[in-house]
């Protein structure tokens, strides 16, 4: 049976390594342009693959995925949460003249936006 899994994101300086992370885990996906590469693996086994993932020359960077530590069961269907506040949406009356409109469908109002 597969126990809790977790994704990592490794930072690349050349592509043509990738392959070679099929060791730590399953990849899940591969960036060609902005190289990097997503691969999951047991959340008991993270921080030991991180640390020797950090320790092999190709590698620019590797962050964790925070997403199981999130909470994801909100009050209301309605809310969006942004930096501990909820903002309440009607979307009745969102049009796309509305300044909230643009906002949220650029992303700038959900969780982890750019």
């Amino acid at each position: 049976m597969i126990g809790q899994r977790q994704g990592i994101i490794v930072w690349l300086h050349s592509l043509k390594h990738s392959k070679m992370l099929r060791k730590f885990g399953n990849i899940h996906y591969v960036s060609k342009r902005l190289k990097y590469v997503v691969l999951y693996n047991d959340m008991e086994n993270t921080d030991s693959i991180v640390e020797k993932l950090n320790s092999l020359a190709f590698v620019k960077r590797v962050e964790p995925s925070y997403k199981p530590f999130l909470k994801i069961e909100f009050e209301n269907k309605n809310q969006i949460v942004r930096r501990n506040t909820i903002i309440r949406l009607d979307y009745k009356k969102l049009t796309k003249s509305n300044f909230a409109f643009d906002k949220l469908f650029y992303g700038h109002y959900f969780i982890g936006g750019i």
